[in-house]
C-alpha cells in the first residue's frame, strides 16, 4: 500500500449536463465535465466561457472616476508634480508601471514612490507623504494600496496634498477623506465586477485617461492579476487572456529581458509562466531590497540597461530562493528536533537572523511539510519586536483566532488563510501557547489532512492531444478557475525512476492493457523506492503536452499517488542487506527472522527493536503484524510457517530477501539409481567406515561427500543401516520401505520445493503465491465524493 499525501475529494459527475455539452459543443467528455464542475449549466454560459471575446467594462462605472480624471488632467495642464504611490509586490509594481507610463505618455510631470517593506511597511505612511510634499509633489495617486489610510489621508489634507486612492483591498467601515477613491468594492458600487487586482483598477484609470484600451499595458495587467492570485473570472479572465496573447509581440525591453534571463520562451508564455517565473522575480527586489528596481526595469528604453537590471533581479530571486531554503531547513529542524514543540498543533517559530522579506514563503513551506498552520517571525532585538507572517490550513481560521489574541497583537491583519503581524518578542511564546490551546479546542486529527479536489476520474485512453488542447480553452487557470486535477485509476508503472541531479523528481510510464502515457512527478522522487512493478496504482495530476524536437505527446504532471493493495518488493539475490535497508519506510517495519543465527550473520542489531523471531507455529500465528511493512529476512523451516504468519492478516508491504548461506535446489540431489547403487555397495561391504573412507568413495562414485552422508542418513531413517562412531553397518532382512518414509528425505524435498517457490520463482509467481494468504484491504473508500 501507499497512502496519498492528501485526502482526495472527487467531484460527482452530472451526466445529463455533461452529455448535453458533448453533443451541442462537440467537446470531449472530460472538458464537458470540467465546465460543469465550474458551475456552468447552460450551452450559452459554456460558449461565453470558452469563446468569450467581449469588451472590458466602462471605467466610468467606477465611482469618482470623473473626479479623478478631471484632477489629473488639471495637474498635467498645469505641470503640477504627480507621484504614483505604489506597493512592493508584483501587483504593486505592475500597477505603478501601468499608471506611471500612462501619465508619462500624456506629458505629465510624474514620478513614483514605493515604500520600503522593512522600514515603512505596507501602504501610505505619514513620513512618506510629508517627504513627498517637501519634494514638490502636488498630487498623489495610490495604486494597489490606500483604502486603509485614514490617518494618512487626513495628513495629506493638512499639508495641502491632493490624494486620489486606487485600490482593491477590502474597504473598512470608514473610508479615507480624500479627493477621489476608485475602488470596485466601495459601498453601493455599480461596477459589474468587484474582484479586480490592484493593477486592474490602475488600468481602468489609465483607460479613462487615454480614452481607449492600451494594448501595450495589457501584458502588465495580466502579470499583476495572476501574480496577486485574485479570482480569474469575468473581467479578470478577459484581461489576462488578452494580456497573454500580446506578450509575444510586446516591445517592452525590460519584460523581454526578464523573460530571457529567466529562461522563458516569450512565444509560449502562459499563466504558469507568470505565476512561477515572472511574478517571483518581480517580487524578489521588494522582499530583499527595494521594489523600485522592477519599475525601472519596465521603464528603461536602453537594451543594455534592461538586461543588466533583469540580471540583477534574477540574481536577487536566486538569493531569495537560497535564503528561503536555508530558513525553511532551520525551521523544520527546530520544529522536529526540539521537544518543546512535540505536541504543538500550531507551528510558531522565530529567530533573529531570519529575513523578514521571505518569512511568509517559509510559513507556506512549513504548512506544506507538516499540514499544520505556521507562524514564522523575524526578531529585532534592537526594537524588541517580532515581525511575523502566518499561513493556515482550511479548518483553522487565522484571522478569527488571531482576533482572540488582540491583547498580544498591537498590529495584525489578514484573512482566514494568511496574516501578518508585529508584536513584542517576549509575547511570541504566549501567542504560541494560546493558539495551540485554541487549536486543541477546535481541531480533530482529520482536520490536519490536507485535501485535494479532483475534477473527475478518467481512463488512460482519454488522455490524448485533442482532449488536452480542448481543455486549454478553459485557461487562464488560477484562483476560482484552477487547473483541472484528474484521477487515473488502476494503472501500472512498468518504468519508474527518480530523476534530477538529486533524484528529487519522479519519471514514470503509466500503462494499462492498450495504452501508455508518460508522467512526471515533481518533488516526488522519494516514491521511486516505494512503488512495486506490478502494483495497481491510482494517481492524480494535471494534463499537459510535452513538446520535444517538434514531437508533441500527452503527459500527466503527477501530484499524488495512492496504492490500495499490498505490495511486494523483491530483494532476493542482494547479497548484503545494508545495501537496500535504507530504502525501507522509516516507520512500521517488522524484520521477520526464522533462524536466530541470521540476526548476527546479517548484523541486524541496529534494528533489533523491530526484529520478530518466529521459532514455532504458535509464534507465527500470534505475530502482531497488521498493516505493517514486513521484511522476510530468511527462509522459514517450511511454507506452513509463512502461510500461518500471513493468513487473514492485512499487510502493507512485503520485502522478500530470504537469506540463506547454501541452497539445496542446486546442490547434488541423489537420484533413485544412486540410492540403489549405494545400498548394493553397503550390502557387499556389510560394514563401511564412512568417517575415514567416505571421501574416497565419493571420489570413486562421482558423488559429493554431502550426497554420500545424505543417503546414509536416509538409510538410517529407514532402518536399513546402523551407525556407530562413523561406521555404517547393514541391517539384515530390513522391512521394505519407500524413500519418502525417511524424515531426512522428506525435509530435503520440502526444502527444495520451498526454495523453488520462494527463491527461484519469478516476481509475479511469488506475488501470486503470497496473494493466497494475505487479506486484501482496499483503502480507496477513504476518498470522498463531492
Amino acid at each position: 500500500m501507499l497512502q496519498s499525501k492528501t485526502h482526495w475529494k472527487i467531484r460527482q459527475d452530472h451526466e445529463v449536463n455533461i452529455n448535453h455539452f458533448v453533443n451541442e459543443l462537440n467537446l470531449t467528455p472530460l472538458v464537458a465535465r470540467l465546465l460543469v464542475n465550474r458551475g456552468i449549466e447552460t450551452v450559452e454560459e459554456a460558449k461565453s466561457f470558452l469563446f468569450h471575446n467581449g469588451e472590458c467594462y466602462d471605467p466610468f462605472l467606477l465611482e469618482d472616476m470623473h473626479i479623478a480624471i478631471e484632477r489629473i488632467n488639471q495637474a498635467i495642464r498645469n505641470k503640477e508634480k504627480i507621484t504614483v504611490y505604489g506597493d512592493y509586490d508584483a501587483d504593486g509594481v505592475t500597477s505603478t508601471y501601468v499608471l506611471l507610463s500612462t501619465l508619462k505618455k500624456l506629458g505629465a510631470n510624474v514620478d513614483f514612490y514605493i515604500p520600503n517593506r522593512f522600514t515603512e511597511g505596507y501602504g501610505p505612511n505619514e513620513e512618506a507623504f510629508r517627504f513627498l510634499k517637501d519634494q514638490g509633489t502636488d498630487l498623489i495617486v495610490t495604486v494597489d494600496n490606500g483604502i486603509a489610510g485614514i490617518h494618512e489621508a487626513n495628513v495629506a489634507k493638512e499639508i495641502g496634498l491632493d490624494l486620489i486612492i486606487t485600490d482593491h483591498h477590502e474597504p473598512g467601515p470608514e473610508l479615507p477623506d480624500c479627493l477621489a477613491i476608485i475602488h470596485p468594492k466601495r459601498p453601493n458600487s455599480i461596477y459589474p465586477f468587484q474582484e479586480l487586482a490592484g493593477v486592474g483598477v490602475a488600468f481602468k484609470l489609465a483607460t479613462a485617461l487615454l480614452g481607449e484600451v492600451s494594448e501595450e499595458l495589457l501584458p502588465f495587467v495580466a502579470i499583476g492579476t495572476v501574480g496577486d492570485l485574485v479570482s480569474l473570472k469575468d473581467e479578470n479572465r478577459l484581461l489576462v487572456q488578452k494580456g497573454l496573447k500580446l506578450i509575444p509581440s510586446c516591445q517592452n525591453l525590460g519584460l523581454k529581458a526578464l523573460l530571457k534571463v529567466a529562461g522563458a520562451d516569450i512565444h509560449h508564455v502562459n499563466e504558469m509562466t507568470i505565476g512561477f517565473t515572472l511574478a517571483p522575480r518581480i517580487n524578489a527586489p521588494g522582499r530583499l531590497e527595494h521594489a523600485d528596481l522592477g519599475v525601472h526595469l519596465f521603464l528603461t528604453e536602453d537594451p543594455e540597461e534592461a538586461f543588466a537590471i533583469a540580471q540583477e533581479i534574477n540574481d536577487l530571486n536566486k538569493q531569495r530562493q537560497s535564503i528561503v531554503d536555508e530558513i525553511a531547513k532551520e525551521a523544520i529542524a527546530e520544529f522536529t528536533e526540539n521537544e518543546k514543540y512535540k505536541d504543538d498543533q500550531i507551528i510558531v517559530l522565530g529567530k533573529e537572523n531570519w529575513h523578514p522579506g521571505v518569512i511568509g514563503i517559509v510559513a507556506s513551506r512549513l504548512v506544506e511539510t507538516f499540514s499544520k498552520p505556521a507562524l514564522v517571525f523575524s526578531y529585532d532585538y534592537t526594537t524588541g519586536l517580532a515581525k511575523g507572517s502566518a499561513r493556515s490550513i482550511p479548518r483553522f481560521d487565522l484571522f478569527e483566532n488571531l482576533s482572540k489574541c488582540r491583547d498580544l497583537l498591537p498590529h495584525f491583519g489578514g484573512h482566514k488563510m494568511a496574516a501578518g503581524m508585529t508584536l513584542k518578542i517576549e509575547d511570541v511564546d504566549k501567542l504560541r501557547q494560546r493558539l495551540n490551546t485554541l487549536a486543541k479546542e477546535q481541531l480533530t486529527p482529520e482536520d490536519f489532512i490536507l485535501e485535494t479536489e479532483i475534477d473527475g476520474v478518467i481512463s488512460l485512453n482519454e488522455i490524448n492531444l485533442e482532449t488536452i488542447e480542448q481543455m486549454e480553452r478553459l485557461a487562464p487557470f488560477g484562483t476560482d478557475n484552477p487547473k483541472p486535477i484528474i484521477m487515473v485509476k488502476d494503472v501500472q508503472l512498468p518504468n519508474i525512476r527518480s530523476v534530477g541531479s538529486d533524484g528529487k523528481h519522479l519519471k514514470m510510464t503509466m500503462a494499462n492493457h492498450s495504452v501508455e502515457v508518460d508522467g512526471i512527478g515533481f518533488n516526488l522522487g522519494e516514491l521511486a523506492d516505494h512503488i512495486s512493478p506490478l502494483a495497481n496504482v491510482s494517481l492524480i495530476g494535471e494534463l499537459d503536452i510535452n513538446e520535444w524536437n517538434h514531437i508533441r505527446k500527452p503527459q500527466v504532471l503527477v501530484k499524488d499517488i495512492q496504492i490500495n493493495e499490498w505490495q511486494l518488493f523483491d530483494y532476493r539475490g542482494h547479497r548484503k542487506i545494508e545495501q537496500w535497508v535504507d530504502k525501507l519506510p522509516k516507520e512500521n517495519c517488522k524484520f521477520i527472522v526464522f533462524q536466530e543465527e541470521s540476526i548476527g550473520k546479517l548484523n541486524l542489531a541496529p534494528y533489533l527493536k523491530d526484529v520478530l523471531l518466529i521459532s514455532t507455529m504458535d509464534e507465527a500465528k500470534d505475530a502482531v503484524i497488521q498493516n505493517t511493512h514486513l521484511v522476510l529476512v530468511d527462509l522459514p523451516p517450511n511454507s506452513m510457517y509463512l502461510e500461518t504468519l500471513l493468513s487473514n492478516k492485512s499487510i502493507s508491504r512485503i520485502y522478500a530477501y530470504f537469506y540463506q548461506e547454501d541452497t539445496a535446489l542446486f546442490s547434488t540431489m541423489p537420484k533413485r539409481e544412486h540410492f540403489k547403487w549405494y545400498y548394493s555397495f553397503l550390502r557387499k561391504q556389510e560394514t563401511f567406515d564412512i568417517q575415514n573412507r567416505g571421501h574416497d568413495l565419493a571420489k570413486f562414485s562421482g558423488l559429493s561427500i554431502e550426497a554420500i552422508k545424505f543417503m546414509t542418513q536416509v538409510f538410517f531413517d529407514l532402518e536399513f543401516v546402523k551407525m556407530d562412531n562413523g561406521v555404517v553397518s547393514i541391517v539384515q532382512s530390513p522391512q521394505k520401505r519407500n524413500l519418502t518414509d525417511s524424515t531426512t528425505y522428506k525435509r530435503r524435498i520440502e526444502h527444495m520445493e520451498l526454495e523453488k517457490t520462494l527463491l527461484y520463482s519469478t516476481y509475479s509467481e511469488l506475488k501470486k503465491w503470497f496473494d493466497q494468504f494475505i487479506k486484501q484491504v482496499n483503502i480507496e473508500e477513504e476518498n470522498t465524493w463531492i
